[in-house]
């Protein structure tokens, strides 16, 4: 008999699921057969992410508006999923912050940072995860990023600020572990999103090429010899939140088609 990854009867909340990652994270899972709860901050975009999955999944497709950053939109989004219902898999992905050397950024970049990559992880987290002890299941997977294993030039606020993320992942796992609960990460490479299209683009300007050589040249160190795809991110979501993954806990995953040169 075939295995295949089945998640109807579980929920999924996915943040910064209108677009890119979190958006293929969310049809992955929906095409899996959970339902899903979107959450980004422009309504007109997670109305055509709703609208996409639901042509494709049969499932039931939320969506709720919330900028991640600001403190009143967390605390009405902590209302909101007490009356949309608690999710039995949680994504949480967010935008990449400002650029920048150390020398360069000032507190406040270091504080925008904070309030978007780390508080709301935290603040998030301590929402879904009484439901998840109480019903003794649970899937919670953080987005970050391959920084964490080596910095990368002028990116000082993600190389800082997402390893807090690694200690958040390793750290519940130990807690969580007991109540049937697993914690992972997972770390990007280059995932072709309209963030990296706006960077290709920007190359082809600068240097008086095509946009398929732009996208070539970032490809180029890659040993799998493309750019990711944001459902590269959601297959592996996907594995995780099921049950065949239920041994796999406090792990930080790459998925960058083998550009990592670390070795641990």
């Amino acid at each position: 008999m075939p295995l295949e990854i089945n998640l109807k009867g579980k929920l999924s909340l996915t943040t910064a699921s209108s677009r890119g990652i979190g958006f293929g994270v969310a049809r992955v899972l929906a095409l899996a057969g959970s339902d899903v709860i979107l959450v980004a901050r422009n309504r007109e975009e997670l109305v055509q992410a709703s609208k996409s999955i639901k042509e494709e999944a049969n499932v039931d497709v939320t969506y709720l508006v919330a900028d991640l950053t600001k403190k009143e939109d967390l605390e009405k989004l902590e209302k909101d999923i007490r009356e949309t219902g608690y999710p039995d898999i949680f994504f949480y992905s967010t935008g990449g912050p400002k650029p920048g050397s150390f020398q360069e950024l000032e507190m406040e970049d270091w504080d925008q940072g904070y309030r978007l990559l780390v508080y709301p992880a935290i603040f998030l987290t301590r929402v879904v995860t009484p439901h998840m002890v109480e019903k003794r299941w649970g899937r919670i997977i953080y987005l970050t990023s391959s920084a964490i294993k080596e910095p990368m030039s002028n990116l000082a606020l993600s190389n800082v600020l997402r390893i807090s993320l690694a200690g958040l992942v390793r750290t519940l796992a130990k807690e969580l572990g007991r109540y049937g609960i697993t914690v992972n990460g997972i770390m990007p490479g280059t995932i072709k999103t309209s963030r990296i299209e706006e960077l290709a683009r920007d190359i082809a300007r600068r240097n008086n090429i095509s946009l398929e050589e732009a996208y070539n040249s970032l490809a180029r160190d890659i040993p799998a010899g493309r750019l990711g795809k944001p459902e590269d991110i959601g297959y592996l979501v996907a594995f995780l939140a099921s049950d065949y993954a239920s041994y796999i806990n406090g792990a930080m995953i790459p998925v960058d088609g083998g550009r990592l040169n670390s070795v641990f």
